[in-house]
């Protein structure tokens, strides 16, 4: 008899780094069960989409996603339409009574019923407790984004209470890995030709006090936790760079700062999310801080890590914020001159403790503040590329560009994966993986472009030279 053809399916991945991690699980455990995996939705026997639930435009767009994909089901080959992830998590009977398309709703920790689904004869509607998983090394995992970079989840959940998140209501409290499990699921990345690894959770600096215990007494048994992690994982033989995400902007451990310092692996990047810079603001925020404290810790950083590149996030529009307290905020960036800046407009979900507040922003306020930030952000972007032209900088070369043809690409240390920019790549050969030395020769706001140092004793087909608009 002949073989049954693999069945197909097709993932949509919606929202944060975290989620395409767990979206990588998914697709391992469909590798599990016989599907192969299909860039068109039109062909697939499945459709899972992993939705985002954090904030309304967030939520808008795994809606309008569900929706368009369900389609499907009348015009192409899907007969089974899968929601998971964090909006099914937060909103399970509202999507249950008012999706009749959808035939299976999972939640942010149930990315290994999928199995169930695709066994055939499982419940529409499987979302548990937020709870009651984290990634471990033996879960199936596919990374998808890249062939020489990944993810790497090394907890899951949140103990904060800031006043504008829900996370913690959908993504459970905060629940770290073991080093040794961490360490595992690093060495298999390396074995898969993973060079670059980005370390990622809630929050990273929290790492192992759940494990430790909690609260003060956590605090106390868990200091150096992250940095004995973090030396393990660039240790690991294989790893060129590992990079951090989503630090508390508290007090940081000097094991991990001399990391980001000196460490051969550990680039000198840091993503911390300061949200405001006024103090009053913090202080509606439930923040646990204010402005000073952030000052001190980007001095520190600065000061202590050469060659740093700082990405933060702001929110504008938050409930209160005043015409003088968005000043303070701009100042307060135009001081820092952080290479990467992301601003989102404040989301007045009903479940966060800003719903109550009363000094609504005006919509039409929250954008222009968003659109004068962004603007601000642009400016010290693109001078801080501009100082960049003609240096050498090492960039991990990640493959041939699908924005300019005949063009390869790749990512210099202060560039993390799908959130900042590029270094385009003109001038020789060179292979995903390697990490080489780049002359700069062109910048725009976000990107750069640079020519390969090769060897003078090689010949290497030219590649053809691109360049970049600035707007």
């Amino acid at each position: 008899m002949p073989r049954r053809p693999p069945r197909t399916i097709h993932f949509v991945s919606l929202g944060c780094p975290k989620n395409r991690v767990d979206t990588e699980v998914m697709l391992g455990v469909s590798g599990d069960h016989g599907f192969r995996l299909t860039d068109d939705a039109a062909l697939a026997e499945v459709i899972v989409v992993n939705t985002c639930g954090f904030i309304g435009e967030a939520k808008k767009e795994s809606i309008e996603t569900i929706f368009e994909l369900s389609e499907m089901k009348k015009h192409g080959a899907c007969k089974k339409l899968v929601v998971t992830g964090c909006l099914s998590q937060r909103y399970p009977k509202e999507l249950e009574a008012q999706m009749a398309e959808v035939d299976h709703f999972l939640g942010s920790s149930d990315m290994l019923k999928l199995g169930q689904v695709l066994e055939g004869g499982a419940d529409r509607m499987l979302v548990g407790n937020p709870a009651d998983w984290v990634i471990r090394a033996s879960d199936p995992r596919v990374v998808t984004e890249s062939q020489v970079s990944a993810y790497l989840k090394i907890a899951e959940g949140c103990n904060r209470t800031c006043a504008f998140c829900t996370i913690p209501e959908f993504r459970g409290k905060q629940r770290s890995r073991t080093e040794d499990d961490v360490v595992r699921e690093a060495e298999q990345l390396v074995a898969q030709g993973i060079v670059e690894l980005n370390l990622i959770s809630q929050d990273t600096v929290a790492y192992g006090r759940d494990l430790a215990g909690g609260g003060a007494a956590g605090r106390a048994a868990a200091k150096g936790a992250l940095a004995r992690l973090v030396t393990r994982v660039a240790d690991t033989k294989g790893v060129r760079w590992v990079r951090l995400f989503y630090l508390y902007p508290e007090t940081l451990d000097e094991a991990l700062v001399d990391l980001l310092a000196n460490h051969p692996r550990v680039v000198p990047y840091v993503d911390m999310p300061l949200q405001h810079a006024a103090d009053a603001m913090l202080k509606r925020m439930r923040r646990g801080h204010g402005k000073d404290r952030q000052k001190r810790v980007v001095e520190r950083l600065r000061k202590a890590v050469p060659g740093l590149s700082f990405r933060t996030a702001f929110i504008v529009g938050h409930p209160g914020e005043t015409d003088a307290e968005f000043a303070e905020l701009c100042e307060f960036v135009e001081w820092a001159e952080f290479e990467h800046v992301g601003v989102f407009r404040f989301s007045d979900e009903e479940s966060a403790q800003t719903f109550a507040m009363p000094d609504k922003v005006k919509a039409l306020t929250a954008a222009s503040r968003y659109r004068k930030l962004m603007s601000l952000q642009r400016k010290i972007s693109r001078t801080k590329l501009r100082a960049l032209i003609g240096q050498e900088l090492e960039v991990l070369v990640l493959g041939a560009s699908e924005e300019h043809e005949f063009v390869l690409e790749g990512r210099h240390a202060g560039q993390a994966p799908g959130i900042d920019g590029k270094v385009f790549l003109s001038g020789g050969e060179a292979s995903p993986g390697q990490i080489r030395r780049v002359k700069v020769d062109q910048a725009s706001d976000y990107d750069l472009v640079g020519e390969l140092i090769t060897d003078t004793s090689q010949t290497p087909p030219k590649r053809r030279r691109v360049s970049l608009k600035v707007v």
